[in-house]
């Protein structure tokens, strides 16, 4: 709905993510790294592939990978993007196509002219400006956040610099508090939010997306939770100690556990494979616990319930 409104737009940000359509402009900087062949994107363009495809979606209106044929011969993987994939990508990763919607899982692309709104701003932001950007929305996301929070996945020793100088600035106009966290970092937030008396916490159970911005930097939640957490779908089967899916379980105010799910989706059955408490719980865990799974089975449109493993 909200890409339907134009309030959010598809791109990559700390991984695969909706954006606010405010914050387009911020993009502009990743979009431009694409286009000039910087990162794997963009070493084998097809400039014709390319011009062929922005033609029929000018012409046609917003298309999907599957609206193109595959020319290849021979058995293809399901990884293996066809080329018309490849440079539909390509577009989308450089800022020529933009995701108008999607259907299921299908990506539909349109022009970006015909999907951004025209009172966005497309002034490529200055070093400053985007350092800016990542202090400030790092912390408005985190509550607080390290250096290493903003610039996380972002390359280049200049970017750096221009966040240290921002968070400098900051600290000395006391528009951020620094304090240090650990032993080797420093945190910097909002300092009427470190005065604040934190909210009560309430017990109840979260199972977590793999990738929940609480979790998407795996040092982080290692240092401020001491919970080191995997998505095991990419290891490989032998390797695996809590199981292909496994989900991270948030009770109140602490990462408890994890816990391996399988949706069978035909059945309209969840099953429970295994399940990992790592921290002492009281009482009114269970009951929490109970009731996350219910609701975790309802939004995955399960009717049932299986229990096949607990530890």
């Amino acid at each position: 709905q909200l890409v339907a409104e134009r309030k959010v737009f598809e791109y990559w940000s700390h991984a695969a993510a909706w954006l606010p359509m405010r914050d387009y402009r911020f993009a502009l900087p990743r979009m431009h790294e694409m286009k000039v062949g910087k990162g794997h994107w963009g070493q084998n363009k097809d400039e014709k592939l390319m011009r062929s495809i922005l033609k029929r979606i000018r012409e046609e209106g917003p298309l999907r990978a599957r609206d193109f044929e595959d020319t290849r011969k021979g058995k293809k993987q399901w990884w293996d993007w066809k080329p018309a994939k490849q440079a539909l990508e390509q577009l989308f990763m450089q800022g020529d196509l933009m995701v108008s919607k999607r259907e299921g899982f299908q990506k539909i692309y349109d022009l970006t002219e015909r999907v951004l709104p025209t009172d966005i701003d497309t002034r490529e932001p200055s070093l400053a400006e985007y350092a800016d950007y990542l202090v400030d929305s790092s912390v408005r996301a985190h509550g607080f956040a390290t250096q290493k929070t903003m610039s996380y996945l972002r390359k280049g020793k200049a970017l750096r610099e221009a966040i240290s100088q921002a968070l400098i600035a900051r600290v000395d106009d006391r528009q951020l508090l620094a304090f240090q966290l650990g032993m080797n970092d420093t945190a910097y937030l909002d300092p009427e939010l470190f005065e604040a008396r934190a909210p009560r916490s309430y017990a109840t159970v979260r199972i977590l997306s793999p990738f929940d911005n609480l979790l998407i930097q795996r040092e982080r939640g290692r240092v401020i939770f001491d919970f080191d957490y995997k998505i095991e779908c990419y290891v490989p089967a032998p390797k695996r100690q809590y199981g292909y899916f496994c989900l991270p379980i948030l009770y109140g105010d602490q990462l408890v556990g994890r816990i391996d799910c399988k949706a069978h989706r035909k059945q309209r059955r969840l099953e429970v494979k295994a399940q990992y408490i790592e921290r002492q719980v009281d009482a009114g865990f269970s009951e929490a616990m109970n009731t996350a799974l219910h609701e975790f089975a309802r939004f995955n449109q399960c009717d049932e319930m299986t229990v096949e493993c607990r530890e």
